[in-house]
């Protein structure tokens, strides 16, 4: 009998896969860490070696299974996770460089505009104040040669028709209104830098918070009995589901 050697080559794959798969079902038995492998099951090499940092999807469940410190999503991105303490410092360096690595850029325009306009109203009140100061302290002193004060009236105002009592007064009051003014946009400033350093530490915090699907808010109207009187009242019934 005459045997073909294409059947000789399929016999021989047959007999190899054979042996293949009775060492894997073996060394599976042994192992008792091995993944149970059902009856007529092909042996896949590659699902047999898993490291304990790759995400490695199982074909028998559908599920897949990542490492708690693994920095990339499913998607193959890396997961963005700020660091409360690196924001913290970022954003007292600078104002703003923390929204920036938090990636909250819309906040940075907000936290410019609130330096700047407080800027603006701290110099300009500044002014004034020593306007009003230098022009004070020039009627107090009684000397001729120093007049600022008469830069607040009209050119052809007569300085001897002036209440030097009156003037003393409203000088004392601008002076003290600026000054309080100027002061408190100082402390403005500060107040929004403290509150640009905690939006970044919030933020930064909150950044992986995990909102469930099942929060909501309902609102029906309802109708009420009021004890008293025992009349009926429309009103809003509010629900909340978390």
């Amino acid at each position: 009998m005459r045997i073909s050697a294409g059947r000789i080559l399929i016999l021989l794959t047959a007999m190899a896969a054979a042996l293949f798969g009775a060492s894997a079902a073996h060394a599976a038995q042994d192992d008792p860490d091995a993944l149970p492998l059902p009856n007529d099951t092909v042996v896949d090499a590659e699902l047999l070696v898993r490291t304990p940092f790759e995400a490695v999807e199982d074909t028998t469940t559908h599920t897949v299974v990542v490492a708690d410190d693994y920095p990339y999503g499913l998607n193959g991105k890396k997961i963005f996770n700020p660091d409360p303490t690196r924001a913290i410092w970022m954003s007292a360096l600078f104002p703003g460089l923390g929204q920036i690595y938090n990636r909250r850029y819309w906040k940075l325009p907000i936290i410019i505009a609130g330096f700047m306009g407080l800027g603006y109203g701290t110099s300009w009140n500044n002014t004034q104040y020593q306007d009003y100061s230098n022009g004070y302290m020039d009627l107090m002193s009684g000397d001729p040669d120093k007049k600022s004060y008469m830069n607040f009236f009209p050119p052809n105002t007569d300085e001897e028709s002036l209440n030097k009592e009156w003037l003393k007064s409203v000088l004392q009051n601008k002076k003290n209104y600026f000054r309080r003014n100027r002061d408190l946009c100082i402390i403005c400033m500060v107040g929004v830098y403290l509150l640009a350093i905690l939006d970044s530490y919030v933020d930064a915090q909150l950044a992986h918070f995990d909102i469930s699907p099942d929060l909501s808010m309902d609102v029906a109207p309802a109708f009420y009995t009021e004890p008293l009187t025992r009349r009926y009242s429309l009103g809003l019934n509010w629900a909340f589901t978390f």
